[in-house]
């Protein structure tokens, strides 16, 4: 099954929308940790244009992204950005092909280039240097949901009893 991508670029009618918006976004995560197939969310304003507004999102699969648009929750937030909080939402869709992480460590200079599963990227971004023990900065889930991540449950017949960016890299 593939992973899903969905990114929004939205414009909001004002600023006082968006101050409310805000107030409905930061319950979501509460909505989203629940579904079995979500994995990531985001949120940024562009740092070029303050009234531009940029949501990624990562999915198992089609279907999962899905479960989230028929969620009782999203619609009635949805209905309300629709009732005239949101002028602009460009929506663009994606099937993941593969990922890689680089990582450079500030401390021994220690170059990693790796396939990964993005199933399991919190736990792959929580991992130390292999040489010096490093521990690399990530985030973690925010109140206000612009950050909302989880990994998807391991199925161990997927892995052959390897780790997950192995398995991933031996089946790339």
């Amino acid at each position: 099954m593939a992973i899903y991508l969905s990114m929004q670029r939205v414009r909001f009618s004002s600023p006082d929308a968006y101050e409310k918006f805000k107030v409905v976004f930061a319950d979501t995560r509460h909505h989203l940790m629940k579904l079995p197939g979500f994995l990531h969310l985001t949120w940024w304003e562009h740092p070029d244009d303050r009234m531009w507004f940029n949501e990624c999102s990562f999915w198992a699969s089609k279907e999962a992204l899905y479960d989230w648009h028929t969620d009782t929750y999203h619609k009635h937030a949805k209905a309300w950005a629709a009732n005239g909080a949101i002028m602009e939402d460009i929506i663009t869709n994606f099937e993941l092909v593969g990922t890689r992480l680089l990582r450079i460590c500030p401390c021994c200079n220690e170059l990693q280039d790796k396939v990964y599963d993005l199933g399991q990227e919190q736990a792959v971004l929580r991992e130390q240097c292999p040489n010096c023990g490093f521990h690399f900065p990530y985030m973690t889930e925010q109140e206000s949901s612009f950050g909302v991540f989880k990994d998807l449950a391991l199925d161990p017949a997927s892995t052959n009893g390897k780790e997950p960016a192995a398995a991933q890299a031996a089946n790339a």
